[in-house]
């Protein structure tokens, strides 16, 4: 399961249509390559995202917001609008990263989390500044909101337009305080979201990794094999790390004292940056 795993909006985990998916590599008969032939993990298809489409909103919310009830000389009104932006454009990267790096993919959707709860944190400070009403959890009009998603036919949800109009009577109202306590009941929708891909990443870090991930563990084990081959080789000698116990490659310094003079340094460089002399 990589960032391309969701939740619907009713909080249930499912697989996202992969049908705008643009890497998947064919061969010169036109045939698709078969998965296990190949190491990079299908990406993309963010588009069918619960998470990336919610994020659409929020994001062309805020700038509607902002154009009406901030001063645009206000850096409060630019700040806001890059916040819904890295919270919509991060989740697309990452979702784009992950063909190649799990690492990459997990860190840009933690962004995409981390940008939104900034934009909450804005629309919360808003309603409470100018003494407006701030929607209880179990106010009908939350509930109202939230239930709108659900609403929605998911052959139509990739479409922004058609989120725009499920919404519309509150994103498009003349009370700020209505349009402010709608984005952060979508604000809370798509951080719970996030979360659950964010928890999904997680796991699929630790039992496969990413492209260059599995590249680096093939490599390792391409070079131990080889080792155990042909005792005669030199890189049979080849120490492994003091601090994490994978292989050291060799490494010349570039600055410094010692510069060009050559050491052991961890493989697993920068995560880990444990050494050893060369004479050892």
């Amino acid at each position: 399961m990589n960032a391309n795993t969701g939740a619907s909006s009713d909080g249930s985990d499912r697989l996202s249509d992969r049908s705008d998916r643009s890497d998947r590599s064919s061969d010169k008969s036109g045939g698709f390559k078969q998965q296990s032939q190949r190491r990079l993990r299908p990406s993309g298809g963010y588009r069918t995202l619960r998470s990336y489409q919610v994020a659409t909103v929020i994001y062309d919310a805020t700038v509607s917001f902002c154009d009406r009830f901030i001063d645009k000389r206000s850096r409060t009104n630019d700040q806001m609008v890059q916040a819904a932006r890295s919270g919509r454009q991060n989740i697309a990267e990452g979702s784009r990263a992950a063909a190649t790096t799990s690492q990459t993919e997990l860190r840009l959707v933690n962004v995409a989390r981390a940008s939104l709860e900034e934009l909450l944190l804005d629309y919360e400070d808003f309603l409470r500044q100018r003494k407006l009403r701030t929607w209880a959890k179990n106010d009908p009009d939350a509930l109202t909101v939230r239930a709108t998603g659900r609403q929605i036919d998911p052959t139509d949800r990739s479409d922004p337009v058609t989120h725009w109009k499920a919404y519309a009577r509150w994103l498009e109202h003349a009370d700020p305080a209505v349009v402010a306590n709608t984005l952060i009941c979508l604000i809370h929708q798509t951080n719970y979201l996030l979360d659950q891909q964010i928890s999904a990443l997680e796991r699929s870090f630790i039992h496969e990794g990413g492209y260059s991930e599995q590249l680096a563990s093939a490599r390792m084990a391409e070079r131990q094999k080889k080792n155990q081959s042909d005792p005669s080789d030199p890189t049979d000698k080849i120490p492994k790390c003091p601090l994490c116990g994978k292989f050291l490659a060799l490494r010349t310094a570039q600055k410094g004292a010692r510069a060009g003079s050559q050491f052991w340094g961890c493989s697993g460089y920068p995560e880990c940056k444990g050494t050893r002399p060369l004479d050892s």
